[in-house]
């Protein structure tokens, strides 16, 4: 049995339950040339409200002046209402869903961004993380630049005003070529809508058609909402730029092998969408399948962590033919937000969030089937209320590997010293969220659930660094010194 003394003490040193999670990216959605742009643009981003809830934004383009409503809050919240739809007048729109992974939620952060150019204006929404954006800020800055918000977006504007390019696709192919890091984006111009995607293909976007109008979207599950037609994935270092003359592409960066982000589905996308051409709901059902051939375990029932345990849960039943069953039932109607006063208060704030459903779990040996354990805070108040409502054993398995390394392209986990994985073995791991037993997936495992034969370390086909430390791209900002600050000016929210 597990030495829940030392689970109950571990629990107690940190309470943030929404901090023992991986933070959601951003969603990025535009269309050209629909008389009804920006309230398909709301909908889009309703659609990809999973990839951010802190804020959103819609600019749009009536031939003559640009249109913006930047809020905090939920799209529901702010972009439901006919009049904040028609004070968004034109036939072009691009939006955007935040999640603040790099610098605070705060008006002048909130996306999409906008400037005018020399050749035009220019409104700019970013899915990810650039990975020198602190460098090229200081060197902006040194040169002369004022800066407006402390987003890394905002790099992109300022290299695509500084540039000498006579087309404004041309200063934007510069821009792109001076960054590093993971993006997915989605540009307005005067007359264009451009949609960019970084050279390894780590964040993604696709394009659609509806009536015949074109669109950019980061999940197919946006294209679905509004009845619109999957055209294809943007490709890796491709630009799209649509026009009244049509679709075309041009790429920026030489070719070279895809390695999209293997937490889209293991967790960020919607399991409606098709990521790259697979199946996110089915991906992760082959993960469930996966983990239950790697970590069997003798059990009567099997419980996902909702929502995003949900389908891997599925697959370990399935492969297991034990019963499958809702053991914790989840309350969608508790924001981040909600005031924790006290001590006493916040250590119920796990029971807000999800509860137990005694009638399912009582006097049985329960499977947990979790996404992900990041710090561990969470998995403890859940293995502690699965034994309150009368499991007789909790045996948690968790549908990937174990999170060693953070992230710098959009993901925002915590310090590596904060990552439990990082700072415990598997018995330490255990011991600490108070389970009878502990697994996770296996990398060659995780493969397998994506179709692959197994993982190519000579090439990987993914982006995994956050289980194997092996990071696709140059991470600049890294080795600078001293503080990373982007601004000093702090404002209310």
């Amino acid at each position: 049995m597990p030495d829940r003394a030392v689970a109950s003490a571990s629990a107690d040193f940190d309470l943030d339950l929404d901090g023992d999670t991986l933070r959601e990216e951003c969603g990025v959605f535009g269309i050209f040339d629909h008389p009804d742009a920006s309230a398909i643009v709301a909908l889009g981003l309703h659609a990809l409200q999973h990839r951010g809830q802190e804020a959103a934004g819609i600019v749009s383009f009536d031939g003559a002046v640009f249109h913006s409503e930047r809020r905090p809050g939920l799209v529901g919240d702010s972009f439901s209402d006919g009049e904040t739809i028609a004070r968004l007048k034109g036939r072009a729109a691009i939006g955007h869903v935040r999640y603040s992974t790099t610098g605070g939620t705060i008006l002048r952060n909130v996306q999409p961004l906008f400037a005018e150019l020399a050749s035009g204006g220019l409104a700019v929404a970013h899915n990810g993380n650039l990975t020198n954006a602190l460098s090229i800020r200081r060197d902006l800055v040194r040169d002369g630049a004022i800066t407006q918000s402390t987003s890394d977006t905002e790099v992109i504007l300022h290299l695509a005003a500084r540039s000498r390019k006579p087309r404004i696709i041309e200063r934007f192919i510069d821009a792109l070529q001076a960054i590093e890091g993971a993006y997915a984006i989605v540009a307005l111009t005067n007359k264009k809508l451009i949609g960019a995607r970084d050279p390894q293909g780590i964040r993604p976007l696709v394009l659609g058609e509806l009536d015949g109008r074109y669109m950019l979207a980061s999940e197919t599950c946006a294209l679905d909402i509004i009845g619109a037609k999957f055209v294809r994935d943007i490709e890796n270092g491709e630009i799209v730029v649509i026009s009244e003359e049509g679709v075309e592409s041009i790429r920026f960066a030489e070719a070279r092998p895809m390695r999209p982000c293997i937490f889209e589905y293991i967790y960020f996308a919607r399991p409606d969408s098709v990521v790259n051409g697979k199946s996110v709901y089915a991906v992760r059902k082959n993960i469930g399948h996966e983990l239950a051939r790697e970590t069997p375990v003798e059990a009567d029932v099997v419980v996902p962590v909702p929502d995003s345990g949900v389908p891997a849960a599925l697959g370990f039943a399935q492969e297991t033919g034990l019963p499958f069953e809702m053991g914790i039932i989840r309350n969608h109607y508790v924001g981040r937000t909600f005031i924790q006063p006290t001590q006493s208060v916040r250590e119920l704030g796990v029971r807000m969030k999800h509860s137990a459903n005694r009638a399912a779990i009582e006097g049985k040996r329960i499977v947990l089937v979790d996404d992900s354990l990041v710090r561990g805070t969470t998995s403890v108040k859940i293995v502690r209320m699965m034994r309150e409502a009368g499991a007789s054993e909790v045996h948690f398995r968790i549908a990937s590997p174990p999170i060693m390394h953070p992230d710098f392209y959009g993901i925002d986990t915590p310090e590596r010293e904060k990552l439990l994985a990082a700072t415990h073995d598997l018995e330490g791991m255990r011991q600490y969220i108070g389970a009878d037993s502990l697994a996770f997936l296996s990398i060659p495992g995780l493969y397998r659930a994506m179709g692959e034969e197994a993982r190519d370390s000579a090439c990987p086909q993914y982006t995994d660094h956050c289980f194997t430390g092996e990071y696709p791209t140059a991470l600049t900002d890294l080795a600078i010194a001293g503080p990373k600050r982007f601004a000093m000016l702090a404002e209310a929210d």
